[in-house]
């Protein structure tokens, strides 16, 4: 595959990083600070950046069990945030080919609609089962979730970059 313009050829994942990675964004989503409705999930944007970029490691399996994990911690609905992480992961994972090729801020705005639905779908589960409307500031999370996508990205790809200085021994 041809690499887009301007781009720098990446190690390999570790999978201990990845996993530390998963881990760490769900303990942050896991910090009681009171679940407001317009506050990101840190767990849903570490799952599309996996997704994306290990989408072999990182499929719809371990969203869907990190889901599970959410909502027990919650105490919501069993399956609702499982739910809306594997719908996430799996739209992830369609575009995996494609966003690579656009640049960061471009990048947010193509991830933007994958939040928002995971967020509809969360909501339309949690109103179907009595919830109450956690009110209008909900549409601020998918905002602040593409917000957070160029720091996330430049974050968990620094372990993977090479060595900029290239010698006669080593040309790539």
């Amino acid at each position: 595959m041809i690499m887009p313009r301007g781009s720098q050829l990446l190690l390999p994942a570790n999978p201990w990083f990845i996993a530390f990675s998963l881990i760490v964004a769900l303990v942050i989503d896991m910090i009681p600070l009171g679940r407001l409705a317009w506050m990101p999930d840190l767990l849903a944007v570490v799952l599309v950046f996996w997704g994306v970029h290990q989408p072999r490691r990182v499929g719809v399996l371990w969203a869907f069990f990190f889901g599970l994990a959410m909502d027990v911690h919650d105490g919501a609905l069993l399956g609702q945030h499982a739910l809306a992480y594997s719908a996430l992961s799996f739209g992830a994972i369609m575009l995996h080919r494609r966003l690579p090729w656009f640049a960061l801020a471009n990048q947010a705005v193509q991830v933007l609609p994958l939040f928002f639905a995971a967020h509809v779908i969360t909501l339309v589960v949690r109103l179907l089962v009595g919830g109450m409307w956690p009110g209008w500031s909900l549409l601020l999370a998918p905002l602040l979730e593409a917000a957070l996508w160029p720091l996330a990205c430049l974050l968990l790809l620094a372990p993977q970059r090479r060595a900029p200085d290239p010698d006669a021994h080593r040309p790539l």
